[in-house]
């Protein structure tokens, strides 16, 4: 680096106006990806910033979890705010956009232009800097430095590899006559920021949910008691921290499923379990699931499967429910429709290349917020059905250690997402939508694939 000069979020001339666009577009949900991006987009001259093949590849060198990416495109066109005199926050109530991101995402979620700039307070950002770090070590035990380089040292942990094994669907549909069958295997919740609690002797632990809401795989966490612990065993705050190895192998995962259905609507549900989470967990998730989807419990047959693999948790976002809508929708013609009982409603279906999703969800309070959070999902959903997992070894410990390696779909890769935002349901109560439209959008991808019987559809 020696003669080079290194240019931060903050040494940007127009770092507020990028703040004020990414957070005018919804390009940043949590924040945690945001400064990166601007700062590579901010390098890109005016003509490479209007050209999309441009604007993606520029994008390879980052990933967010959140946004499903058309709201970041949407921002590096529109370049940042300043330059055309307008400003973000006019006109915005952040409190009412707040409200809609808690209920998409499930935990407490602050909308503030702060947020685009890395400031939208992180849990973990807050530790004192005299705190002591904990990992976990090779050998799975904690271990305790003064700084994350010494905790790193002392840990004695090689960094994970991507590897070539092939993938793995640890339950299998019975035989029999069926209209429709599916298989999922392991996939990666893959949020950017791992798990992480820092702790006061005495004192309470920051929530790991404090540091990204990881679509409910942190609800459990145990960095938070393991921060308690230490620092009352050292008398000092401590930091928790999960490396992303940690993430991968110790993170809870969706349970893998196996579903067939057969010609009068009923069939088998067959559940992957591994870990400590109560069976019965999922069983009765199936049951709301099946109902949802309106199948006749009666008619179908529910079973948990113990497979050796790493931990599944039915907390994460819809788990086993929006696998269960996406093959009731597929069971009729297109457009892919999913509705919770709440009366929030998504449908969803491909015109040419582009995903058009319509959604039912009440008074929007921000539609900005709701369109982002939306976008996200589908994203998420395309990605599942069409590359996301994570492979294993023969007993069970899974090999894809890197981010990059869980089939994330890149922006280059995604489609065009068009969400449309019913204007009738304007002025009624808010509703919480973004789980039908992961549902809707399942299906939609799906139906792409002819109803592939595995997902993912494109990795093997």
């Amino acid at each position: 680096m020696a003669g080079r000069r290194v240019t931060t979020f903050e040494g940007l001339d127009d770092a507020d106006g990028w703040a004020d666009v990414m957070s005018a577009t919804g390009a940043s949900q949590c924040g945690f990806c945001t400064p990166g991006i601007i700062v590579r987009a901010a390098s890109l001259a005016l003509e490479r910033r209007r050209d999309a093949a441009a604007v993606d590849r520029m994008l390879l060198a980052h990933l967010c979890r959140c946004t499903g990416w058309q709201p970041i495109r949407e921002a590096i066109v529109a370049g940042p705010w300043t330059s055309n005199g307008g400003h973000a926050g006019v006109g915005r109530d952040d409190d009412a956009a707040s409200v809609r991101a808690e209920m998409e995402g499930g935990v407490g979620q602050h909308v503030s232009v702060a947020v685009a700039t890395g400031a939208g307070g992180f849990s973990d950002d807050l530790a004192p800097d005299d705190a002591l770090v904990a990992l976990l070590a090779a050998d799975g035990e904690w271990v305790v430095g003064d700084s994350l380089d010494d905790a790193r040292q002392r840990s004695g942990k090689v960094q994970g590899r991507r590897s070539t094994t092939a993938l793995s669907w640890p339950v299998d549909v019975p035989a029999g006559s069926w209209v429709r069958t599916l298989e999922t295997t392991w996939v990666e919740p893959g949020y950017l920021e791992p798990d992480a609690s820092w702790c006061a002797p005495g004192g309470e632990p920051s929530p790991a949910l404090g540091n990204g809401g990881a679509f409910g795989a942190k609800v459990a966490s145990e960095v938070t008691s393991v921060a308690r612990r230490l620092a009352d065993e050292h008398g000092r705050p401590v930091r928790a921290l999960y490396t992303r190895e940690d993430v991968v192998r110790r993170g809870p995962k969706r349970p893998p499923l196996a579903i067939a259905v057969d010609a009068d609507g009923g069939g088998v549900l067959r559940i992957a379990h591994s870990g400590d989470e109560d069976p019965a967990r999922s069983v009765d998730v199936a049951r709301q699931g099946l109902e949802l989807a309106g199948f006749t419990l009666a008619s179908w047959h529910v079973e948990v499967v113990d497979v050796a693999g790493p931990p599944t948790s039915v907390a994460l976002r819809a788990s086993i429910v929006g696998e269960l809508l996406a093959v009731a929708a597929s069971l009729d013609t297109a457009p892919d429709v999913v509705a919770l009982t709440s009366g929030a409603r998504a449908v969803a279906e491909f015109d040419g290349d582009e995903l058009v999703i319509h959604v039912h969800a009440g008074d929007p309070l921000d539609a900005t917020v709701l369109r982002s959070y939306c976008t996200g999902a589908a994203h998420a959903a395309l990605g599942m059905v069409r590359s996301e997992a994570v492979a294993l070894d023969d007993i069970g410990r899974p090999v894809d250690l890197t981010i990059r390696s869980f089939g994330i779909l890149r922006a280059q890769d995604t489609p065009a997402i068009r969400i449309e935002i019913a204007d009738a349901d304007r002025g009624g109560e808010p509703l919480a939508v973004s789980d039908a439209v992961f549902a809707a959008a399942l299906a939609a991808a799906w139906r792409s694939t002819s109803f592939a019987p595995r997902w993912p559809a494109h990795r093997r």
